[in-house]
Formats: C-alpha cells, structure tokens, sequence
C-alpha cells in the first residue's frame, strides 16, 4: 500500500529516529560500563579505568612502589626517559594538580608546570577520553592511589635534543585532542569498543605503524586503515588487528578474541612479550561487556590490503612434514633442530595442545611477514599471563644456545611445513635480533602485591 503524500515526511522522520537512536543511546551511556558486569563491583569506576589504560605499565617500576614511576624507556632517536611519579604526594607526584592541569597532561601532554611529555605518554589517544571518564580517573588517583615521596629520575637525553619546546609542534602536527564522538552509523557496542580501543585502552600505541616522526600515522578508524595495521615496538612485531586472514585477525571470532584479552591465551594462539603484560595487568580485568565491544570493533576493520580476503588459503592439508617426521627423515633444513627443540612442546604435526602449546600450523604469528617477535621468542623465551582466569603460566624456554643458523634454519623449516607457506628466515636475521637482545628490557610485569592496589 502506498504511503500518502502527507505520511511520508512522517515515515522518513521514523526511519531517521530508528536509524539514529541507538547511536545517541549509546553516546549517553558510553563512558559506563554495562550492568550486570561483576567485576566492576570491585572495584571504583577509577580504578577500572586505570585498568583499562593499563597505566600500572609504564608507571610501577621493577621492585618499586604502585604508581610511583622510574620506569625506564628507550625512545627511538632520544635515548632513555623514566616515567614519573603519578601518586598524590605533594612534593613528588601529582598531588598538587587540580583538575584541569591533571586533564591537560592526559589530553594534551603538558604538565602543571608547563613542561611538555614526550609522546611514550600515549596522551594523543588518551585525548578521546570523556570529560566524565577523565574525572573519575582524577578522583582515583587523588583519592585512592596511596601517596609515595619517590622523586622522578632525570632523562638520559643528549642535551642538544633536551628542549622540549618542539614538541608544541609535533602535538600540533600529529596529535588530535578531541574527545571521542559516537559513530552514528553504528550500535551501542561498536561504539564502545572504539572508544576503549582507540582512546583509554591506546592499542594503537603498539599496533599502528608510525611515521617519520614516530607519529601514528592514524589515531582512529576514521583516519585510514593503517591504524592497527601492525608495527614494530621494542624489538617485538605488534601484530595487526585488522581482517587480514594472514597475519591478522581475519581468521578469528569476536569469541576468539575476547578470551585472548581475558586469559592470554586461545586454541589458535597465545599472548607473549608486551602482550602478555597488556593482559596480566589491564585487560584480564575487563568486564566481558566490554572485551566484547573491543572484539566488535576490531573484526569491524577490514584488512589493510584489499587484496586479503582468502581465509588462510594457503594452508595445504598435509604437505607430506608429519610423515617425515614421524618415520625419521630428516632430510629437510631444521627438521633436526624441530625435532630436537620444537616437537615435544609442539608435536611432529605442529598441532601443539590447546591453551596450553600453541599451535604452529596455520598460526597467524607464525606466517607474519615480520619475523622479528618469532625469532625473539626463540632467543629469549617467553611465557603466558597468568590471570584469574588461567593461574597456569606455561613458559618456553629461551634457546640462546642454538646458532644463528639453527634458529633460521628451524623456523624456516616451520614456517614452510604442515601447510604454512611463508618465507625463509635468514642467519643475518637471527644475528640481528641477538644483538638488539643485549639491551636490558625496559617493559614490566608488576608483582601480584602491585596489582593488588
């Protein structure tokens, strides 16, 4: 039946209210988390936030006091900084910030007394946080944070790169401080996964390439699909989050990725490096409500190249590894090194066990372009968080005694059986990452009497 001339504005009023009520909605409610989560009954609304932006991180030194800072960071082109004291003491920390200079250092990297933070401050993302979520955050720091007189360390900067007046001009160039606005084309969820990813929980810190100036070369969706494309940081690969099948998140489920953030650790794979911190300390804790709409969002970015839409199409059934292994024939490059370090963790099929090995055949780590974070898996070990979730903390081993050309040899033979199609690594490659290993990790794990606070 067709409609009357005189009914149709009204109809095209409701289809328009329909289509853009759950967004506002959802702009009302954002900065909540949804009832019925109980773990946010344990917590303030503060201290959960601080969660989500995992400030613990940067800010809890090894063996130092909860949110006192001294943690070091080395910056591409500087050299050393320490973050600094963030507690409520008075001489010290930040006790004496009100809170329009407590949201100018979070939204714009300026502190009280007009210095300007580098940008290992992630306060470009930090800047989409709501002006309610900023307050919150400024009442748990001066309210429930315990005061430490700890003094900041000073920078080991060459003092001929010390002036931070430049920065005025990067913020400028590269970073947007506007809050985050609701996508009005998209659900209540999608919203606030965007909004924790692209804002307070700042994966993009890790997972978006950076230009020229070590700026992100995107701080949202909005802003291309380089952002969360994947990028290199502290010697690690930060894999993408996008939908590239590959070397992505093409291949896994919203289902997929919530159990990774809340346990460390799936049937395809398990967090390690820096990521395993990321979970131990910030997103173990998130309410599922929220893991979910992180999920959402993320399986929402469509894969960098195009071209990427075959769902490991590559990977071959059986390539004739397994039964070569099994019957002893090592007639292929790193085979004996496979079997003798890799297979009883892993098995002769590269099929691993569950939650516990991951798997080798068909991971997306595995086949990544980058092999940095595999070969520094090798070298140095690594080991699962543990969580409330999953208490069992399995660990590699670190390798360091397999030559350069074992290593490349082996993880060539990996990434090249069971159905993996993906280059060789090189010795040069090897030695390389050995190297860089010298230097001391500045990331950190805070112990379990730090977590607790």
């Amino acid at each position: 039946m067709r409609l009357t001339a005189s009914l149709r504005p009204l109809a095209r009023a409701g289809l328009l209210l329909a289509r853009i009520l759950p967004a506002a909605l959802a702009l009302c409610h954002l900065p909540v988390a949804q009832a019925g989560d109980e773990d946010v009954t344990i917590m303030s609304r503060g201290a959960y936030l601080a969660r989500v932006g995992d400030c613990v991180a940067c800010h809890t030194a090894p063996g130092g006091d909860f949110m006192a800072g001294g943690l070091a960071l080395d910056m591409p082109y500087l050299g050393r900084v320490y973050s600094t004291n963030i507690t409520p003491d008075t001489d010290t920390g930040i006790g004496n910030y009100n809170f329009e200079e407590f949201d100018k250092a979070m939204r714009h990297g300026v502190t009280a007394d007009g210095r300007r933070l580098y940008p290992a401050m992630p306060y470009p993302s930090y800047a989409r946080i709501t002006t309610e979520d900023m307050q919150a955050l400024y009442d748990y720091f001066m309210e429930e944070v315990p005061a430490v007189a700890h003094a900041n360390q000073p920078d080991e900067v060459p003092w001929y790169l010390s002036a931070r007046w430049p920065l005025g001009i990067w913020n400028a160039l590269f970073s947007n401080a506007k809050p985050f606005t609701p996508d009005l084309e998209e659900d209540g969820a999608w919203n606030r996964g965007a909004y924790l990813v692209e804002g307070l929980g700042h994966c993009g810190t890790c997972h978006t390439p950076r230009g020229i100036a070590l700026q992100e070369k995107a701080l949202s969706s909005r802003e291309g699909n380089a952002f969360l494309a994947g990028s290199k940081i502290d010697g690690w690969y930060a894999k993408s989050l996008r939908g590239e099948h590959a070397a992505g998140l093409g291949a896994w489920s919203v289902e997929d990725i919530v159990e990774l953030l809340k346990t460390g650790r799936t049937a395809k794979g398990a967090a390690i490096g820096a990521m395993a911190e990321v979970v131990g300390h910030s997103t173990q804790y998130l309410t599922d409500s929220d893991l979910y709409a992180m999920a959402k969002f993320m399986k929402s970015l469509p894969a960098r190249d195009a071209s990427d839409t075959s769902a490991q199409s590559a990977l071959i059934a059986d390539d004739g590894a397994f039964d070569a292994l099994q019957a002893g024939v090592y007639d292929r490059a790193g085979s004996r090194e496979y079997v003798e370090f890799c297979a009883g963790c892993h098995r002769q099929d590269g099929m691993g066990a569950p939650r516990v090995f991951p798997a080798l055949a068909g991971n997306p780590s595995i086949l990544a372009t980058d092999t940095s974070s595999l070969i520094r898996v090798v070298l140095q070990g690594g080991r699962m968080a543990s969580t409330q979730h999953d208490a069992m903390a399995f660990a590699m081993p670190a390798l360091h005694e397999m030559t350069d050309r074992e290593v490349a040899e082996a993880l060539t033979f990996i990434r090249s059986s069971w159905g993996n199609q993906a280059q060789a690594v090189a010795a040069t490659d090897v030695s390389r990452e050995r190297k860089q290993l010298d230097a001391p990790a500045a990331s950190h794990v805070p112990s379990a009497a730090s977590r607790a606070q």
